[in-house]
């Protein structure tokens, strides 16, 4: 009787609670979010496209030619879609070019003679010159640290930052961020206190013989030198060596900066057809590093945005607002096309109710980050919230935190922006190597990536945020 009473206990509390929910949310908005998955998983057009985009095209860095065919490319797969509008934003890009292979190796070393170090160098770098340099190596594991070291220890020293992502961090993206500056100003620290060059352990929490590239800047008035990312391996026998003798490292890059080049943000957007006014953007960025293919960074986000325009013309769905899908120009290294896009729009005068961003790779998904301007994010994210319940089935949930560097000019125009949040271990595996290539993708993954960013662009604009 005790067991019976408890089943029944159950049973009606489940009813409560269901019919609750469908007083929050009618059923054919459920019915039609499955009718988006079901689509993106047999009819998506994600994959063919991140194909094209990684292996006839490639590494697209911002200038490059390969950035150009980049933009014609995905310009030519919108225009096919019967779009409202397709058009290309102009934006003034860096031209920064790796040059010819890095060479860096420990040389004469007493326990271990000549050891070569798997190495790049870091995005903007300035490069050796032809003959390169050889100089002695001083760890070190933060910039408070070169600071306190001073010119009398790091003169004419190549200084190796060493300090590992924190692999108690769950979030891969909260260890990125606690690291990342000695990539971004190692160099310009260490300049500072006469160093001639600069070593830096690669952003990941895996131990491999891949280096990470990655963007890097020099501080005004500093003098400019050399800065190479290492394998994570190399760092740890690098560490190791310096316990127990004085290293010499020697470095040569080819690295060159040229002139800024015109490039493009590529658009296309959707009408709507009681609300124009108000704008849903989604997007990704075009460029990638110019090692590997720019899968996860971010082909997957480009290719996805994309698709979201293409599954709702597949489902002859027309939207009350403007949907607009933008491919970002520049992020990975001066941040031209999130910028020129934001200006373009404060000139227009343009209303973006909201923003999402996909650039945390094509895993996958967990749900989405939120951010706003403190006048509008309560009250928006409390109306975001409600949406929970559609979307927890497909493993999605809102929480409160950054959302995309693309799109973050927006917040000041009051959009409210949302990051695309997939499974964050495995991103920085690949994060700005030579193995982000198309093979790392899973086809499932992407697509339901797509599909989770098509729901809630749905939502948004069927209910709006007030």
């Amino acid at each position: 009787m005790m067991t019976q009473r408890i089943l029944t206990t159950i049973f009606l509390t489940g009813m409560v609670f269901y019919s609750l929910l469908a007083q929050t949310n009618p059923p054919d908005d459920a019915f039609f979010i499955r009718k988006i998955y079901d689509t993106a998983l047999t009819e998506g057009r994600s994959y063919p496209w991140l194909e094209f985009l990684c292996t006839r095209i490639g590494a697209r860095l911002a200038g490059s030619p390969q950035a150009a065919a980049a933009v014609e490319y995905t310009r030519q797969m919108l225009d096919t879609m019967k779009l409202d509008s397709v058009w290309l934003q102009p934006c003034m890009v860096p031209h920064w070019v790796r040059g010819e292979p890095e060479e860096v190796k420990i040389v004469s070393s007493r326990k271990m003679g000549d050891v070569p170090l798997q190495a790049l160098a870091l995005g903007g770098s300035v490069g050796t010159g032809a003959t390169g340099m050889v100089a002695e190596v001083v760890e070190v594991k933060s910039l408070d640290e070169v600071e306190k070291l001073g010119k009398e220890a790091l003169n004419g020293k190549i200084v190796f930052y060493n300090r590992p992502l924190d692999p108690t961090q769950i979030n891969t993206f909260n260890a990125y961020g606690g690291a990342v500056d000695q990539r971004g100003l190692g160099a310009s620290r260490a300049s500072r206190q006469g160093a001639v060059g600069v070593l830096v352990r690669s952003m990941t929490t895996r131990l491999d013989d891949v280096p990470h590239t990655g963007t890097m800047q020099y501080e005004e008035g500093v003098t400019p030198i050399p800065a190479v990312g290492i394998s994570t391996n190399d760092a740890e026998l690098l560490s190791q060596l310096l316990q127990e003798e004085s290293v010499r490292v020697y470095l040569r890059t080819g690295c060159e900066r040229y002139p800024n080049k015109l490039s493009h943000n590529v658009i296309g957007e959707i009408r709507g057809s009681e609300k124009p006014e108000e704008l849903i953007v989604i997007g990704g960025h075009l460029d990638s590093w110019d090692v590997g293919q720019g899968a996860h960074d971010d082909g997957a986000g480009c290719v996805q945005s994309m698709d979201v325009l293409q599954l709702f013309k597949r489902l002859n769905y027309q939207p009350k607002r403007t949907i607009r899908c933008v491919l970002f120009m520049n992020e990975e290294n001066g941040l031209a096309g999130g910028r020129a896009y934001a200006a373009e729009a404060a000139r227009k005068k343009e209303k973006h109710l909201a923003a999402i961003e996909s650039d945390r790779g094509g895993f996958t998904p967990r749900g989405f980050t939120c951010e706003g301007d403190a006048s509008i994010f309560e009250k928006r994210f409390k109306k975001v919230v409600q949406w929970s319940d559609l979307l927890e089935p497909y493993g999605l949930v809102f929480r409160a935190a950054g959302s995309g560097a693309d799109i973050g000019p927006l917040k000041a125009q009051k959009a409210f922006l949302f990051g695309f949040e997939p499974d964050s271990q495995r991103y920085f595996d690949y994060h700005h190597t030579a193995i982000d290539t198309f093979e790392a993708v899973n086809r499932r993954e992407l697509e339901m990536g797509t599909a989770a960013m098509t729901a809630l662009v749905y939502l948004l604009d069927k209910y709006g945020l007030e």
